[in-house]
């Protein structure tokens, strides 16, 4: 079992995160923590089933169509635009009708409408009288929804994972979105890693470095952090059991970004982007 010098503050710090949303959501008066960081900065819920975007892809998309085999590719559709205001607006995306999407979508930006949420960093292409939409409609979401068929329902979460990455315009962080996502439907909610498996990306490998007590930068094979990733899972449930559900790996992942975030703001080493409006 991995020893992680900082536990202590990776718990203090999911605690008092998961405790200002139930504050919140309780409907206390801010300040909802006396966290100065907390207070100033947006971070991530510590469920992510519990995130704006999710909240609304689960009530709109993945519960009125939970029985669609092609629901996966509506999740893809709603990460690549992450936004749901947009989302409403396009409606559903399966059966997928590229020219109508990229019809509503480029109408929507040119009267002044943001189309993308910005917490995602999606690359696009706007050459050749191109728009991005027309982009991510034409060489990414039309070549995926042709090979359809293919896709590994009911498979593990690591296989899915693997054959979402192999498909152009998708990288390991986005593929992983979708995962979590669809995990939650019949298409993936069986899979026997449902709990246990994570990607890992960016920010956790250096969320883990520094729980670990280690340089930021350094190198973690896949299958290293995961290991570490699950005995950090059992350690932290174990501490949380007699409060609240118990967190799978891809929820703990996410906590590992923004301890990140959180670390690198006390350390003076940075700041996150995001403001948060409702700390004081």
């Amino acid at each position: 079992m991995t020893t992680f010098p900082l536990f202590k503050q990776f718990t203090t710090f999911v605690i008092e995160r998961h405790s200002i949303y139930l504050r919140r959501a309780a409907g206390q008066l801010k300040p909802w923590t006396t966290d100065p960081i907390f207070q100033q900065y947006r971070f991530c819920n510590v469920y992510r089933e519990l995130d704006t975007v999710t909240q609304w892809l689960a009530a709109n998309w993945r519960k009125p169509h939970s029985a669609d085999q092609y629901l996966w590719f509506a999740m893809v559709v709603a990460r690549l635009i992450n936004r749901p205001d947009a989302l409403a607006e396009a409606g559903y995306p399966v059966p997928w009708h590229s020219e109508r999407w990229v019809k509503v979508l480029d109408a929507r930006k040119q009267r002044g409408d943001r189309v993308f949420n910005g917490a995602y960093m999606i690359r696009g292409v706007e050459s050749n009288g191109r728009s991005k939409v027309q982009y991510l409609a034409e060489d990414v979401l039309t070549p995926i929804w042709s090979k359809r068929k293919e896709f590994p329902a009911h498979d593990t979460l690591s296989r899915t994972h693997e054959w979402l990455m192999d498909q152009y315009g998708l990288g390991s962080f986005l593929a992983a979105q979708v995962v979590a996502d669809v995990k939650y439907t019949p298409l993936l909610n069986k899979a026997t890693d449902w709990h246990t498996w994570a990607a890992p990306g960016p920010g956790s490998t250096r969320g883990l470095s520094r729980l670990m007590d280690l340089d930021v930068k350094t190198p973690w094979a896949p299958e290293e952090w995961l290991q570490h990733l699950q005995d950090l899972r059992s350690q932290l449930n174990t501490k949380i059991s007699k409060a609240w559900e118990p967190l799978h790996a891809q929820d703990v992942q996410n906590c590992l970004c923004e301890f990140d975030k959180y670390r690198r703001t006390q350390l003076g080493e940075g700041r996150p982007k995001q403001l948060y409006l409702g700390g004081a």
